[in-house]
């Protein structure tokens, strides 16, 4: 058995499981040393067993839930006591949960989720790139996700610390260009881990396992970004079309589509119905000012009678589309009342 030996250490967060399960085969197949963080100790001790046996890698386990205010530091404490110099430090932990925030979701656990997702993952930083600085050495790797940069509705507080990781790690990168220590986020849409069972969310649209991505893959474009230097990566060509959306479209609208992801799969199913239709009405609508525009400059000029029957097609019109457009958010429904300011003036 061959090993690249590089001598040096990664300290994962979330190891045991998911895309921080899949990031330490990595690191361990190109000759790491490890440190594995988690509360799964059983998870840790049959990775730690296994790549021992692949790659004869050498692992330290540190068994602690970084929901405790006081995890860090004694992360910290118990590498620095065993001489151990991390190279680079893996933030992977995470976490969220599903529900209206106003009165579906619990409190503490919400407040879990940000220790966890941007608190411990600051503290650590914290600690470990200060080392990195005294050695002018070392990178990085943020788990951000394709909502750091969109609004999350039913998992408000999770895309929160998610776009804090996207701006905290962007702020500090800019902070070390001068020196050989990389930033890196790993941006990841929807992935067939556990995530959505954790979360309460396992019946979402976009939980469908069909749709999501193989966290190995997803750990592979973070690793080789990570090894590139890279600034962030998206992973998944799909998830890139949605995060590039996301700089263009309006926030409403980009959350209203978030949103539909995170809806029970039945339901958004008759929620797209609903929008296909109220876009239907829609078209035929913008359909009448390309018509009227078009003949408004004829020979033959609009007779008054003329007038008040198109207005009052128009106003049928909004009476149907009003009923279609009930759920299907303030975007369209703009969409439509320029529609009929522009048919009503095309007849006036």
């Amino acid at each position: 058995m061959e090993t690249q030996n590089n001598g040096k250490t990664a300290l994962i967060t979330g190891a045991s499981s998911g895309i921080g399960r899949e990031l330490t085969r990595l690191f361990a197949k190109d000759g790491y040393k490890l440190v594995l963080v988690d509360i799964n100790q059983e998870g840790m001790e049959q990775l730690a067993s296994s790549f021992n046996n692949q790659y004869g890698t050498q692992t330290t386990i540190i068994n602690k839930d970084l929901a405790s205010s006081s995890a860090p530091d004694e992360i910290y404490a118990e590498t620095a006591g065993k001489g151990v110099i991390v190279d680079v430090l893996v933030n992977n932990a995470g976490f969220g949960e599903y529900g209206k925030f106003a009165t579906e979701t619990d409190l503490q656990r919400e407040l879990s989720i940000v220790q966890v997702n941007a608190v411990a993952l600051m503290h650590l930083t914290k600690l470990y790139v200060k080392d990195m600085v005294g050695r002018n050495d070392g990178k990085i790797l943020m788990l951000g996700s394709e909502v750091s940069v969109a609004p999350n509705p039913l998992m408000a507080v999770y895309g929160a610390t998610k776009a804090f990781i996207k701006s905290f790690s962007e702020a500090i990168r800019n902070e070390l260009k001068d020196t050989n220590i990389t930033v890196t986020v790993l941006m990841p849409g929807a992935t067939n881990t556990n995530f959505f069972k954790t979360a309460g969310a396992a019946d979402v649209k976009g939980a469908d396992p069909n749709k999501t991505a193989d966290p190995s893959a997803v750990a592979k474009e973070g690793y080789e970004a990570l090894m590139s230097g890279k600034d962030h990566v998206v992973a998944g060509w799909m998830n890139k079309a949605k995060v590039a959306m996301s700089h263009i479209l309006p926030d409403p609208l980009v959350a209203a589509n978030v949103r539909s992801e995170m809806t029970p799969k039945e339901q958004a199913e008759q929620e797209q119905k609903k929008t296909v239709l109220a876009l239907t009405i829609g078209a035929v609508v913008i359909g009448a000012v390309w018509f009227l525009a078009r003949n408004r400059s004829s020979v033959v000029p609009v007779s008054a009678y003329d007038k008040v029957k198109y207005r009052y097609k128009a106003h049928k019109a909004e009476h149907k589309a009003k009923n279609a457009l009930a759920s299907v958010g303030d975007t369209v429904k703009g969409a439509y009342h320029n529609a009929r300011t522009a048919v009503e003036e095309a007849v006036a």
